[in-house]
């Protein structure tokens, strides 16, 4: 197999892709306003140099003009010219002048200078031309302060301002630099991370392409560091295994009604065959056509039932619920259901006060309830020591739950299979001997999701005892819709 060779298209189609990414946009983004802050701290420190060299000029300056002043002070125009020409010979940056009122030399280290500066006393910034220099007249800059004296003549003091221009060279150069520095390690950096978000969610999309194949065992790869990513990735497996749980499920529920629903099909045809052959009395007719609407009303009580459930798990009856007395309900429930238990040989005791206020459908909960108590005496019927057993049904408020009990003196469920019994079309060995079709509890657990509570198959040592937890009105600390109920104790 010839390997395949990245062609010059599919690298410029993946830097493409790889400048669309969220990740690289906003690492672009961020570069941004990171090198605008930059620029402005950058530009407020050459500000703050300026201002900061500035005011040391000036007060170099001030202190030249204090010295000349005591000069003049002590000698007049003469020894403020003597200490001029001495000072001006000095190396260094401060400049001196001194002119006539015409504005002719006197004295001083300064060439050229504007004329207007001589002819405004006070401070300016300005070029001027160093005296001593011959060849290109080269001009400077300074920040210089004029003075008029008696008899017209003009006195210059200032200082030369190229060091602070270097600084600002040296600022404005660092700036650009750094600048460019920030720019190139933030494309570099905006390169690799969405380089590596863009392989991880190319490793994802073609996970959910291989998914979408029908592959539903795959799942999307997580890289362990607890990114965003690795979280969509988490909930997006846990999403899945819902999902395959839910396929399975789908599967065995199509295996069971094609297991469970054969026999009484199978039967309803068998006896309308043998009604329609041979020569049978009106009597015995009817009696055929009673047998195939029994077994028809018993097909059509099974499809209610799953369409119940169905309906129940997608949360259609849910804009139906209200707040009620769930202790009324049981008593109702129970008084139904003590003439049933009597046959069977089985005591009822009922417990349930007013008061326990659910928010719920009444009709489904009766209905769960109602289920419930069915097997317990279909099933608690044979106790243990072949003597008739008890059934205790019984409701009350635990905390922030109503906590409804049904407890037989049955054979019980097995640990193990607690869990299982909640499916549809689910029958232990044990019970298949009894009418039915498993669709008693795989009702009730729909039935308790549906209003948020907790459905729980315990010991009763011997038999079995159900509980069926829901919030009590008005309380706020309530489970997830989704959220499983328990198949054992």
């Amino acid at each position: 197999m010839t390997p395949h060779v990245p062609t010059p298209d599919s690298a410029f189609v993946r830097i493409q892709k790889l400048f669309r990414t969220t990740a690289f946009k906003l690492s672009i983004a961020y570069l941004v306003v990171f090198a605008a802050c930059a620029g402005v701290a950058l530009g407020t420190i050459a500000w703050s140099a300026r201002r900061v060299l500035d005011d040391q000029i000036v007060s170099t300056i001030d202190a030249e003009i204090n010295g000349l002043a005591e000069q003049y002070n002590g000698g007049g125009l003469r020894r403020l010219i003597s200490a001029v020409e001495r000072r001006a010979a000095e190396p260094g940056a401060s400049l001196y002048l001194v002119t006539t009122a015409n504005g002719d030399h006197v004295v001083g280290n300064v060439g050229d200078l504007p004329a207007s500066v001589l002819a405004t006393p006070g401070q300016a910034e300005t070029v001027y031309g160093r005296s001593r220099e011959t060849q290109g007249r080269e001009t400077h800059r300074a920040i210089v302060r004029i003075f008029t004296l008696p008899g017209g003549f003009r006195l210059l003091v200032g200082r030369d301002v190229e060091e602070r221009d270097r600084l600002r060279g040296v600022i404005a150069s660092t700036f650009g630099t750094s600048l460019a520095v920030v720019v190139l390690l933030g494309v570099i950096g905006g390169w690799v991370v969405a380089g590596r978000v863009l392989k991880r969610v190319d490793a994802m999309t073609e996970t959910a392409g291989t998914i979408m194949a029908g592959d539903l065992g795959r799942r999307l790869p997580v890289a362990g560091n607890g990114d965003e990513l690795d979280r969509l990735a988490q909930n997006l497996n846990l999403m899945l295994e819902r999902i395959g749980e839910l396929m399975r499920g789908l599967r065995e529920v199509s295996d069971n009604i094609a297991h469970d629903l054969k026999t009484p099909l199978t039967r309803l045809r068998n006896r309308a065959d043998e009604a329609l052959r041979g020569e049978r009395s009106p009597d015995a007719l009817r009696a055929a056509l009673d047998g195939v609407i029994e077994d028809s009303d018993g097909l059509i009580r099974v499809f209610n039932a799953l369409l119940m459930i169905a309906r129940l798990e997608a949360g259609n009856a849910r804009e139906m619920m209200a707040p009620f007395d769930l202790g009324p309900s049981v008593r109702a429930i129970g008084e139904l259901y003590e003439a049933l238990a009597e046959e069977r040989g089985q005591r009822l005791d009922v417990s349930a006060p007013d008061g326990l206020l659910v928010d719920g459908n009444r009709e489904l909960a009766g209905q769960a309830l109602a289920n419930l108590l069915d097997n317990a005496i279909k099933y608690g019927a044979e106790a243990r020591g072949g003597s008739p057993g008890g059934i205790v049904m019984a409701a009350s408020r635990i905390g922030a739950e109503i906590v409804v009990t049904v407890a037989d003196r049955g054979p019980g469920i097995p640990e193990a299979e607690r869990g299982r019994v909640l499916d549809r079309f689910v029958r232990l060995e044990d019970a298949r001997s009894a009418p039915g079709f498993g669709l008693g509890l795989s009702l009730v657990a729909a039935v308790v999701r549906l209003h948020q509570g907790r459905l729980t198959l315990e010991d009763n040592a011997p038999g079995l005892r159900v509980a069926i937890a829901l919030p009590a009105a008005g309380d706020a600390n309530r489970q997830s819709p989704d959220a499983p109920s328990e198949g054992g104790a």
